[in-house]
């Protein structure tokens, strides 16, 4: 395209040529102009995130700075200000905004090894990458409000990285750091983030997910277009199952490392064991969803939300059936490349794909039992998606509220105990520690150390008539269908902007079991959960 404008007062006017073009955030338009015989060739450069919020004024302003010193400024400005107005149509300007939406899957993978990746009792190293690991992200623009929803391939993201990751993507796009919510899958096939057991974070590994969820976020912000966005539920209670069972009373499945012997229920206790009785808890079968699709329906994103922890039987290192769902949900809705699909971590503290009533699949390769999850969850989002309908004129809103939490620390005779074992195996040379009373020896001994109390971030999302929770906690099951409860368009995603371990009901702190034992993975109060859900119900009114 060629605009010509006439000349005035003898001199010659503008001429701005050529199409303009957007390329990785940038807008980049020539504009020619000749004034008492010199030619000015001019590149206006400027990143759209920077300026799509600016008045006409305010560009006016900006491009006098540019040619205040030229030989033709003295009148250049002017017809700089109606070049301006060329632009205008070209990204939005003048027009009312709507309804927006970028995405981005940002590969995190590490580059260095061996790295240690966390999930165990013992600390793993990792030599190479089986798949990908991916932040991914999605962001949503109401023309008032923007939020950023991240996902991370990760076991867990402890706050310090969330803040920095979110202090960094805030200053290059505007969005509030209250408004993004970084949460972790928690595959068990990634590298270590938080000193959990005995593997010890990658301090190098942390620095280099910082930059690189940061640009996620820009990149999605810089893809953001015209869109609109729908909420759907599907159903899949054949891959969840409550992993806590109450066992019959002197069972020797009755264990737990602090000799104690007053736990009710076990954790894993194995398949068809003849002291099992029931589940301790219920499920939750539920597979939420946001689709968002441009405005002539073209898949452009899902966020997803399922209330399991994860599967497994996947080498290190590897994003687990999160990333198969991702890729199955794609096909199914006909995206391209571009199309970004997310799995989220519900309330799946207590909850796994494992039923402890049968007595299983037998052999399976590696990778397979992920894939069959991922396949099944991935109809039933499907299913839900067929039935969506969509809005372009969502309203966005995030509250934040910092929680102050108590911690349960060890008293002076059970750190006596812990110290006294740990030096017995020192003694005996071990430099992993072997067995449950060692391990959380160490453990208690690290807890000796925490702080009485410890701030907790809850945050509330809200995208049209869909509401959004987040904590950093593993959250018990029992919680997300409570918050559920009279709200049908709720989810909840755990290990959201930081990690505080398991978050139990205050019944199931009396059940006692492995989510329970007080440990780097499970330290707040008992009472915490209500402390929480108080927190979002107020944030709801």
């Amino acid at each position: 395209m060629i605009r010509e404008l006439h000349e005035t007062r003898g001199f010659h006017s503008p001429r701005i040529t050529g199409k303009p073009r957007i390329h990785s955030g940038v807008f980049t338009r020539r504009v020619k102009s000749v004034g008492q015989g010199a030619l000015l060739n001019w590149n206006l450069l400027v990143d759209i995130s920077q300026i799509q919020n600016w008045n006409l004024d305010r560009i006016v302003e900006e491009l006098f700075t540019i040619f205040r010193g030229s030989t033709v400024a003295k009148t250049f400005w002017i017809w700089a200000g109606i070049a301006v107005l060329s632009l205008v149509p070209s990204v939005g300007w003048c027009q009312e905004k709507g309804f927006r939406a970028g995405a981005f899957a940002q590969n995190v993978s590490p580059t260095k090894f061996p790295i240690s990746v966390n999930g165990g009792m013992a600390d793993r190293l990792a030599t190479k990458i089986h798949d990908p690991l991916h932040a991914r992200c999605l962001v949503l623009d109401d023309g008032a409000t923007k939020i950023a929803l991240v996902v991370c391939d990760s076991c867990m993201v402890p706050r310090d990285v969330c803040d920095k990751a979110n202090g960094l993507a805030s200053q290059k796009t505007g969005i509030p750091a209250s408004n993004i919510l970084i949460s972790a899958t928690h595959t068990h096939t990634a590298p270590t983030l938080t000193h959990v057991f005995q593997s010890p974070p990658d301090e190098d590994y942390k620095e280099f997910l910082v930059s690189k969820i940061a640009e996620g976020i820009v990149a999605a912000h810089a893809r953001l277009e015209p869109a609109k966005i729908g909420f759907g539920v599907g159903k899949d209670p054949t891959q969840v199952f409550n992993r806590r069972w109450k066992v019959k009373e002197g069972s020797s499945l009755l264990v737990d490392p602090f000799g104690k012997g007053t736990d009710k229920v076990r954790m894993n206790p194995g398949r068809q064991h003849g002291d099992l009785i029931e589940p301790a808890g219920p499920i939750d079968p539920d597979v939420s969803l946001l689709s968002v699709q441009t405005l002539a329906g073209k898949p452009l994103a899902i966020y997803a939300n399922y209330s399991l922890h994860y599967v497994g039987g996947v080498p290190e290192l590897s994003a687990d059936y999160f990333a198969m769902f991702a890729e199955r949900m794609r096909e199914l809705v006909g995206g391209d490349k571009s199309f970004l699909g997310v799995m989220s971590n519900g309330t799946s503290g207590n909850i796994n794909n494992v039923n402890f009533a049968d007595k299983g699949p037998g052999a399976q390769k590696s990778g397979e039992q992920a894939r069959i999850v991922a396949e099944s969850v991935a109809k039933a989002a499907y299913s839900a998606y067929q039935k969506i309908t969509y809005n372009n004129q969502p309203k966005l809103s995030a509250q934040v509220r910092e929680l102050v939490l108590g911690v349960r620390k060890p008293t002076p005779p059970e750190i006596e105990r812990a110290e006294a074992l740990l030096t017995k195996a020192k003694e005996a040379g071990r430099k992993v520690l072997v067995g449950l009373p060692e391990i959380y020896a160490n453990e208690t001994v690290a807890m000796a150390k925490y702080p009485d109390k410890v701030s907790a971030l809850v945050q509330v999302l809200r995208v049209g008539d869909t509401t959004i929770l987040a904590a950093p906690c593993e959250i018990f099951v029992e919680i997300g269908l409570a918050m559920k409860k009279g709200r049908p368009n709720l989810f909840t995603v755990s290990l959201a902007n930081g990690y505080a371990g398991y978050l139990p009901t205050p019944e199931h702190h009396a059940l006692g079991g492995y989510e329970t034992w007080r440990a780097r993975s499970s330290f707040l109060e008992e009472q915490a959960s209500v402390r929480i859900q108080a927190a979002w119900s107020e944030m709801l009114k």
